[in-house]
């Protein structure tokens, strides 16, 4: 707690109110510009004496039961009320969440990023939307359908989204994906969909439930990515993950070194597009053959010496 900042920030928040704002009536005897301390104190359902302490900075640390109803005395706004609470020793409220709406901005960026896979996802791995190149890199494995686009719960049941993973790396993206939902559900509290979800996994999936049992936790910022391509081959690729500003949705990006054989993967990757899907073509269909395109991805990277 930071009495002194503290005691400033409700002073000055106080001085910039005016009756009118809060619905009470200017009485025209007022010295000072702002509301009372008292008219606070009333609005905040809290004593004037422990208020004015406060804004003296001789107060004990006030609760977050306290700071509640004194952010909303005060008409902060979200930005202001998490300042607040961080003055008085407290983590700020979680913010809004975006939920599975994508804000425009975040799309446009997505779009843009040609050279680069990118996902964004939200906090307990649903993936809500993916550029071309990323869906190249993953096959589609994880789509965005509503039904089957949780990461987590793909990784726990479905054996066919880790062939692709060195063996030896496997163990690791499981603590990794139990560790990141371990912790959104603490930063959500309450909330059914990660209750839900988090119940389906421990009944499907014994080495979740064991992991879920060790109670590990582990915010996903970075890392690496190592898995095989079927056209490219083995690629290796830095992860790095960005928070938009809902904590609920988070911008992943899949970057290599420009000028590293990764980096000529990623573009062959480009160029191959959706060729990643011929599996599912017959031998007789134009671009339908994997020995083909394995060839062309062959014949390219071999170019480089």
């Amino acid at each position: 707690m930071d009495r002194r900042e503290l005691a400033d920030f409700l002073r000055r928040s106080r001085e910039r109110l005016k009756p009118s704002d809060v619905g009470l009536t200017d009485d025209g005897r007022r010295r000072t510009p702002g509301l009372r301390r008292e008219e606070v104190a009333m609005l905040a359902a809290m004593s004037a004496d422990y208020y004015m302490r406060l804004e003296q900075a001789r107060g004990p640390q006030p609760s977050t039961q306290v700071l509640a109803p004194l952010s909303r005395a005060l008409r902060l706004s979200e930005d202001e009320r998490d300042h607040l609470y961080l003055l008085a020793g407290h983590r700020p409220p979680a913010g809004r969440q975006a939920g599975d709406r994508v804000r425009p901005g975040l799309l446009f960026l997505l779009d843009r990023l040609v050279d680069t896979p990118a996902q964004i996802l939200t906090d307990i791995g649903d993936l809500l939307e993916q550029n071309s190149l990323a869906e190249a890199l993953f096959g589609g494995v994880c789509p965005t359908r509503q039904e089957d686009r949780n990461i987590v719960w793909r990784w726990f049941t479905d054996p066919a989204h880790r062939e692709e993973y060195p063996p030896e790396d496997r163990d690791h993206w499981s603590r990794v994906h139990a560790a990141d939902l371990r912790a959104a559900a603490a930063r959500r509290g309450d909330d059914p969909v990660v209750s839900d979800l988090v119940r389906r996994l421990r009944q499907v999936s014994t080495e979740f439930d064991e992991l879920w049992r060790r109670h590990e936790v582990g915010v996903r910022r970075t890392g690496r990515l190592r898995l095989k391509h079927p056209s490219v081959g083995m690629i290796d690729l830095e992860c790095e993950q960005l928070l938009s500003p809902a904590e609920d949705q988070h911008l992943m990006l899949y970057t290599a070194q420009p000028g590293s054989r990764n980096f000529e993967q990623l573009r062959l990757l480009r160029v191959l597009g959706g060729e990643r899907f011929v599996r599912a073509a017959g031998p007789d269909q134009p671009g339908g053959s994997v020995a083909a395109v394995h060839g062309q991805a062959v014949a390219w990277l071999g170019g480089m010496g």
